[in-house]
């Protein structure tokens, strides 16, 4: 339930407005050395703030607990904790009964039987990315030093829409900031959008666009175990993802079989390289050495201040709702960080 990998294993523990959130990595090769400055860096992107993002000020500062000895791990479980400082409960005292629209709220009642913190969100909060983060800017380090590189990119905002990594024989992959976009004009026109529905009370969403570089071809298995199944069960755990695709994704229904297929060929040192990638890098669940792409869907954040209808649950009556608290009117720029660092994880475990 709260425990992710084969190879490698990391669990996740806390909630929003708990004591404090955090987890603990088995699997890491004893003598790694932790680069910190990257682990901060990283853990920056997700918890930047902007006018879009939630005012709550946590400085998300780690502590680790365990399976590190002078900033070398020891072989043992790295257990770390990320202490909770700036929480406001008592905005989320009328949630114990009344259900907030396209949460987690109503689900967790019924299956947690009324014991679930709804405070903030609880465990099921945005807020729990900030671990994943952590674990995954460990493994995205390490696998850097293979020459294996992740890059993530916010393809769209609402109906503003980015050149794609598959565009230009993917000219545009590479490395694109806090705010991943490729030009300052689309930067500035999402941003724009972005005010836009935060001063309607409103909130807005997006996709985030990954590229994996230098994965060799062979890795990944057919069937269940599948490179495109473990990503996607590692995405659908960040809360407001609700859909993803590999390659060109469900456009590849619009083309022939001749269209859509990657043709092989041979390049001047006698590497093997595709013409097109239209399969983003996988085929029958295996690698073939292309960059691996996909895209992530990311919802509207749930959380906006106008007036919605929904229930109290404890009455069982029908009510309106209007919320209080600290919320993003857009996810997707701290979403893309917190998906790059799943999407090491997942690669890492891959292929250890």
């Amino acid at each position: 339930m709260n425990i992710f990998g084969n190879n490698i294993k990391f669990s996740i523990f806390g909630e929003s407005h708990g004591v404090a959130i955090g987890g603990i990595i088995d699997g890491i090769k004893p003598g790694t050395k932790l680069d910190f400055e990257k682990i901060d860096q990283m853990m920056k992107k997700r918890n930047h703030r902007a006018v879009y993002s939630t005012q709550r000020a946590e400085a998300d500062k780690y502590e680790i607990l365990s399976g590190v000895v002078d900033g070398i791990t020891t072989g043992a479980p790295l257990a770390f904790e990320i202490r909770n400082a700036d929480t406001k409960s008592g905005h989320y005292s009328e949630l114990a009964s009344v259900m907030r629209p396209s949460h987690a709220d109503y689900g967790a009642y019924v299956k947690f039987k009324g014991f679930a913190d709804h405070r903030g969100g609880g465990h099921f909060s945005g807020r729990i990315t900030a671990p994943l983060t952590f674990a995954g800017a460990i493994f995205k380090n390490e696998l850097e030093k293979k020459g294996i590189f992740i890059y993530p990119h916010i393809l769209s905002i609402g109906n503003i829409r980015d050149k794609s990594f598959l565009e230009d024989d993917g000219a545009s992959i590479g490395e694109l900031g806090f705010f991943p976009v490729t030009s300052e004009k689309i930067k500035d026109e999402m941003l724009s959008y972005i005010e836009s529905v935060r001063a309607d009370k409103n909130s807005c969403g997006g996709i985030v666009e990954v590229a994996v570089c230098g994965v060799d071809a062979g890795f990944g298995n057919p069937f269940f175990g599948s490179v495109e199944s473990e990503i996607s069960k590692m995405m659908f755990s960040i809360p407001a993802v609700k859909g993803i695709e590999f390659g060109r994704g469900f456009d590849i229904t619009h083309l022939t079989g001749f269209e859509a297929n990657d043709n092989y060929y041979y390049d001047e040192n006698k590497n093997v390289r595709v013409k097109k990638n239209n399969n983003g890098g996988i085929v029958g669940g295996i690698t073939n050495g292309a960059p691996i792409i996909f895209r992530v869907a990311v919802k509207p954040t749930p959380s906006i201040f106008k007036t919605q209808d929904t229930i109290n649950v404890k009455t069982k009556e029908n009510t309106a709702l209007t919320l209080e608290g600290r919320h993003d009117s857009c996810i997707v720029p701290r979403a893309a960080a917190a998906i790059e660092a799943a999407t090491a994880m997942v690669i890492y475990d891959i292929i250890s």
